[in-house]
């Protein structure tokens, strides 16, 4: 197949979208089809003519929009002779080459990864909810199937009015996340010895994260516990995002700001840690959790879309109800170390079931299916999916 991926995020960014889409690249190059990846040129970049203007949003500076004409894109997907193009993302970029793609007459696949219609109210800009779920709709329902990588991410998608949603689940590396990775090092850095707890949170610093939630929650669980164990107790954040400068300026007793982490440096954070705490309940799936229960930590999170479905609530993780103290299910742990271990080997197991070669096995048979409207394809892809 001759692919075209529009994305306005791609590695080097750090975010669970850039990572699913560079191995998406990687995956069906692999797989021997031609693929091409039009997206915002990066800091550093020289020119192409792929790689168009971006522009940082000014309330979030991590999130980047492109900027291209609807007639350049129609001649990048001439020259690559483009069968089928995957949008990523619904910004301007997105909708020029939704655009492009009609004018064309080309098969058009576009993925949900992101509530932004729910991120409005976390930047003060409720009033864009409604007007961001409209076009949003408009926008999915121009294409010939909407991609997305939860069962509770579909139903409320449907809900809402959107058409031909179907799931495209998502993989974790095994091998680079696994429990082996430990580091006694990086632990004794931080004062801690064999069996002192560290929490960790890995994703973006940032409101719709529900990030003041946990930073709450771990001062509740310190303060509840005695001297000896409160002064050993940590809560590592991975990542980065707008809260950062926040938290710079006063981080919080027994916080960590570890930054941004890549490869072998994340893993070693994943591996070296005993509770994945996650406080969001914006997600579609999660891929951080996925990455934390294959480093063999038990999750602690809401009983909330997307994540209640990678955790089963006392098998391999705790789940609370949304309006639920985090604390309570963070000190069960801290203080039971034989149960953590217990969740976090289950975790680790149900983690192994997940790899990327199946997810992007039912992917492509998706694409064909688009490509051929051949039954036996689709029949494959459903197959495959489950």
């Amino acid at each position: 197949m001759r692919l075209t991926l529009v994305t306005e995020t791609f590695p080097p960014e750090v975010n669970g979208v850039a990572m699913t889409l560079g191995r998406w690249v990687e995956a069906f190059r692999a797989r021997g089809h031609a693929v091409q990846v039009i997206r915002p040129r990066q800091a550093g970049e020289a020119a192409a003519p792929t790689l168009v203007p971006g522009l940082a949003l000014p309330f979030y500076r991590e999130v980047r929009i492109g900027l291209a004409g609807a007639g350049h894109l129609r001649r990048l997907l001439a020259q690559a002779s483009t069968e089928l193009v995957h949008i990523a993302t619904e910004g301007p970029l997105g909708w020029a080459a939704l655009r492009a793609a009609e004018r064309l007459g080309l098969s058009i696949a576009s993925s949900f990864h992101t509530n932004f219609d729910h991120y409005a109210g976390h930047y003060r800009l409720g009033s864009f909810e409604t007007l961001a779920r409209t076009y949003l709709r408009h926008f999915h329902n121009r294409t010939e199937v909407t991609l997305v990588p939860s069962e509770s991410t579909r139903a409320r998608l449907l809900s809402q009015g959107f058409q031909r949603v179907e799931i495209w689940s998502r993989g974790v590396d095994g091998a680079l996340y696994h429990p082996r990775h430990r580091d006694a090092a990086l632990r004794a850095s931080l004062g801690l010895g064999p069996d002192d707890p560290l929490l960790l949170y890995v994703g973006r610093l940032a409101y719709e994260k529900n990030l003041p939630v946990l930073l709450d929650a771990f001062q509740r669980l310190r303060e509840r516990l005695p001297a000896p164990q409160r002064d050993k107790l940590r809560l590592a954040l991975v990542g980065g995002g707008p809260l950062l400068a926040r938290l710079q300026a006063a981080t919080p007793a027994g916080v960590v700001l570890a930054g941004v982490q890549r490869g072998a440096d994340l893993s070693r954070w994943y591996a070296s840690a005993d509770i994945f705490a996650f406080p969001s309940c914006s997600e579609t799936f999660g891929n951080v959790v996925l990455e934390a229960q294959a480093s063999g930590l038990p999750v602690v999170a809401f009983d909330s879309p997307g994540v209640n479905e990678r955790v089963a609530h006392g098998q391999d993780g705790l789940l609370v109800p949304p309006s639920a103290d985090l604390a309570e299910p963070l000190a069960a742990l801290c203080q039971d170390p034989s149960r953590r271990r217990a969740l976090g080997f289950a975790a680790r197991r149900q983690a192994e079931r997940q790899s990327w070669e199946h997810v992007f096995d039912g992917l492509e048979q998706r694409y064909l299916h688009l490509l051929t409207q051949d039954p036996d394809a689709f029949a494959t892809m459903q197959g495959a999916s489950k």
